[in-house]
């Protein structure tokens, strides 16, 4: 298995294949990591993709891992939404150069997914691209502009002044409804998509995905191996082996039988 530290235009990623797949046209998989993490810390999940014949990237998100900068955790939290809609928008750019450099084709299968903040980058690129043929999403959440009200209010709460102004909220509030999928469900066009989280998690609200599955089990109707939920009822806000295997099996299920 070959593991390689590379620059894809300004966004520095870690590559993972099987060595004897390395130039073959395979199933590939964009993952992305959580708040204040970085790409390496989801080389299990990699691992266990790539030993099933799948290609992985894991990139950095902005603000990340090699793209760091003298950032604290609450200044970090004051623009996980910028985060999280540049990594949207890198996930088109990564999957161009997956063409430019001859990695993958017009039929070959790909699948998107992450954990926590990675999650929910995952719910937007199912929003944002067609072109992403499954996913699976780890505690993550995609009621975009509710997540993003409640984080404010709760700041508000515990007394932290935020320097953003009612017009700023209103635009940032704008660009999240454009890629909130709980607002837009039919862009989800029934693709395969597999959902864990933990009943306790106090982080992302459990709540909010597990009402936006109820809302498109109908859409599945005729199709429900398509839809997968792992709710785990002691878990919190991180996920267990079985929750990180099963996910990976969705995924390589879904892509590799495409």
């Amino acid at each position: 298995m070959i593991i390689r530290s590379e620059q894809w235009q300004h966004i520095p990623v870690l590559h993972i294949v099987d060595q004897s797949k390395e130039q073959e046209h395979i199933p590939t998989v964009i993952f992305f990591h959580g708040f204040m993490s970085a790409k390496e810390h989801n080389l299990h999940y990699a691992y266990n993709l790539a030993k099933q014949g799948i290609r992985v990237i894991l990139p950095d998100a902005k603000l990340h891992g090699a793209r760091s900068e003298s950032n604290d955790e609450f200044q970090l939290q004051l623009r996980f939404w910028e985060i999280v809609l540049t990594s949207i928008k890198e996930a088109d750019v990564i999957h161009q150069e997956l063409k430019a450099k001859d990695l993958i084709e017009n039929s070959t299968s790909i699948g998107v997914g992450g954990t926590s903040m990675g999650g929910i980058t995952t719910f937007g690129c199912l929003a944002s691209y067609d072109w992403i043929d499954a996913a699976s999403v780890m505690m993550g959440s995609p009621a975009f502009t509710r997540l993003a009200k409640g984080q404010i209010a709760y700041a508000e709460r515990a007394g932290k002044e935020l320097p953003v102004t009612p017009a700023e909220r209103e635009q940032l509030f704008a660009a999240l409804e454009q890629v909130d999928l709980s607002k837009n469900p039919n862009r989800l066009n029934r693709r395969p998509l597999f959902m864990w989280h933990g009943e306790q998690d106090t982080l992302v609200p459990f709540e909010l995905t597990n009402e936006f599955y109820s809302e498109i089990q109908q859409d599945y109707k005729d199709h429900p191996e398509r839809l997968g939920w792992m709710p785990e009822e002691e878990s919190g806000h991180a996920v267990s082996r079985p929750g990180m295997l099963a996910s990976v099996d969705w995924l390589a299920q879904h892509l590799i039988a495409r």
